[in-house]
């Protein structure tokens, strides 16, 4: 079983900085494509950023030159570096990864809990 955790959020005010972090537990091989995801109060989930097992990254355009997005293929975990934040930035993000291979088979389209970023103006 593989699972994805995320933490980091919180409230911030506007301007302010965040970091998310999502690990991934479980006993695999290999993570493909990870990224972040959002969801708004009556918004549907929209993509914020990925990132690929070699480190190539893709931004939404409302978070580039903001959000920063990496990761720790040692640590297996993910992260989303925040920074001058906008209440508009305010959801529920979550963790994604796109296939994850183990000796038992492949995981495809895997969710973290999610995790609240409240940002006040």
């Amino acid at each position: 079983q593989v699972q994805l955790v995320e933490s980091g959020g919180g409230l911030v005010q506007a301007g302010g900085s965040l970091r998310l972090s999502c690990a991934a537990s479980g006993n695999f091989f290999s993570i493909n494509v990870m990224g972040w995801y959002r969801q708004a109060p009556g918004k549907q989930r929209e993509l914020v950023a990925t990132i690929t097992s070699g480190g190539s990254t893709n931004y939404a355009d409302s978070v580039k030159g903001r959000f920063t997005i990496s990761r720790d293929n040692a640590k297996n975990t993910l992260y989303l570096q925040m920074n001058s934040l906008k209440p508009e930035d305010t959801a529920v993000y979550y963790c994604n990864a796109d296939r994850v291979r183990a000796h038992w088979g492949t995981k495809y389209d895997l969710w973290g809990q999610g995790t609240q970023v409240s940002v006040s103006s």
